[in-house]
């Protein structure tokens, strides 16, 4: 192995995704981050590299890879690696970036990810950025970027248009404002990325063929787990999949008045589309209404469905960053000034409790006809 300094930016190149997989399956977020990692290396005019820590993973898995913008896929095939544990899955991530020395390294901000990201960063002696939400790398993007969602007067700001520093871009104060952050100094450039926030591109059948597929060997031994996996329990509990639903309602704090009947209303809303989930602002899961899965926002989920309907959400920044790109957004408040109307597609200004159950009956009314 080459001599490793994670102060020396010139020696590291490439963009690499870790590719999460559980039971052999590579899980969606992977997908999601090759998509927006095949952007990035486009950006800077390097290889796109997946990364898949396993055991016995399915070669049609691993080349699949290749269709979401991967060029070139190590997978470390260990039976130590089977199933995840904190010591394995760093050492041998850590050790193929000390051999590789990519120049960003792409890791989902889910359990798996919180977990590894960090112990990584302090291994490589780098930086880390959490729960990202947006990533740049050619500054003009950044700028439209800060344009488009930003209140910057952007005429009082200076850019330097030569910076090719990943701008990794995050809600910071419980939403409240968002943060820019690079690592100038340091290599690789790393960064967990929330599930949903990134757009999965079109399956490329022509991509995947091609891919380059180099297995690894891992050195691990026993030793190198800290513990002993004895068992592995799974238990089966009810989440709400808000990422992955076409129809969502979402309650906010104008239900307060009474909850139960908000709650109720909202269900059968969603039950008169057609079927999806309730989701819910994050004042409702503060406040104990529904627990913090079903929340969309900044610091909840970023969620994109054919149909997203808001009962009295006001429509703060923090909600509207993670429901904004949904494909039709209805408002339903009775404020004709909440901000949520900005980005609404249809709004009704009045009560939900008087105009969801009328709004009910009106769709199941047109159901019935046809």
């Amino acid at each position: 192995m080459s001599e490793y300094n994670f102060t020396d930016t010139a020696a590291f190149h490439g963009v690499w995704v870790l590719c999460e997989q559980r039971d052999g399956v590579i899980q969606s977020i992977s997908y999601q981050l090759l998509s927006e990692g095949r952007k990035l290396a486009n950006d800077l005019g390097v290889e796109l590299c997946g990364v898949v820590l396993g055991s016995d993973i399915p070669e049609q898995y691993i080349k699949a890879l290749g269709g979401y913008g991967a060029d070139r896929v190590y997978y470390c095939n260990h039976p130590l690696l089977k199933d995840y544990t904190t010591g394995a899955y760093t050492k041998a991530l850590c050790d193929l970036v000390m051999e590789k020395k990519p120049e960003i390294i792409l890791i989902g901000a889910t359990n798996l990810g919180r977990d590894l990201g960090p112990r990584c960063a302090a291994r490589l002696h780098t930086g880390l950025t959490a729960d990202a939400t947006h990533l740049d790398i050619d500054t003009g993007k950044y700028v439209q970027f800060l344009t488009e969602s930003s209140s910057l007067d952007m005429s009082k700001q200076t850019f330097n248009y030569e910076d090719r520093n990943l701008k990794m871009t995050r809600p910071a104060f419980g939403g409240h404002l968002m943060a820019t952050i690079i690592c100038p100094r340091f290599r690789p450039q790393m960064s967990t990325v929330r599930p949903g926030v990134m757009q999965t591109q079109e399956f490329d059948e022509a991509g995947a063929a091609k891919t380059v597929v180099e297995n690894v060997a891992a050195d691990l031994k026993p030793e190198d787990l800290g513990v002993e996996v004895l068992e592995i329990k799974k238990a089966a509990g009810k989440l709400v999949d808000l990422i992955g639903a076409d129809i969502i309602v979402s309650v906010g704090r104008g239900i307060g008045k009474d909850v139960d009947k908000g709650l109720e209303l909202a269900q059968q809303l969603v039950d008169a589309l057609g079927g999806g989930v309730v989701g819910a602002s994050r004042a409702v899961v503060d406040a104990g209404w529904l627990s913090s899965d079903h929340q969309v926002g900044q610091t909840g989920k970023t969620v994109h469905p054919k149909i997203y309907v808001a009962l009295g959400i006001s429509g703060a920044i923090q909600h509207t960053a993670g429901m904004q790109d949904s494909e039709t957004i209805i408002a339903i408040n009775k404020n004709d000034s909440a901000p949520i109307f900005q980005v609404a597609d249809y709004g009704i200004v009045g009560d939900l409790f008087t105009v969801v159950p009328q709004l009910v009956a009106e769709i199941k009314a047109a159901k019935a006809k046809k």
